[in-house]
């Protein structure tokens, strides 16, 4: 089966209503993106402690100077 969805002006889009029964998809849960070659898996992400990381996330901003995108940039 081929499913298709179009992109928006800011590169998001809908992930379509089959796919989102087959991974059990709900509001609010994240989508993991595994490239393999010229191929891309979509797969549900493992329940982790998002809340957590994304608050432990906001106290490294002493590594986002302009020096170290410079420096780190393209990893």
């Amino acid at each position: 089966m081929q499913l298709t969805s179009k992109l928006t002006a800011k590169y998001q889009a809908t992930i379509p209503k089959q796919v989102r029964e087959q991974l059990n998809l709900q509001a609010g849960d994240r989508v993991m993106f595994v490239i393999e070659g010229d191929r891309i898996i979509i797969q549900k992400a493992s329940s982790i402690d998002w809340d957590y990381l994304d608050a432990v996330s906001d106290t490294l901003g002493e590594w986002s100077s302009e020096a170290d995108e410079e420096a780190y940039g393209d990893l």
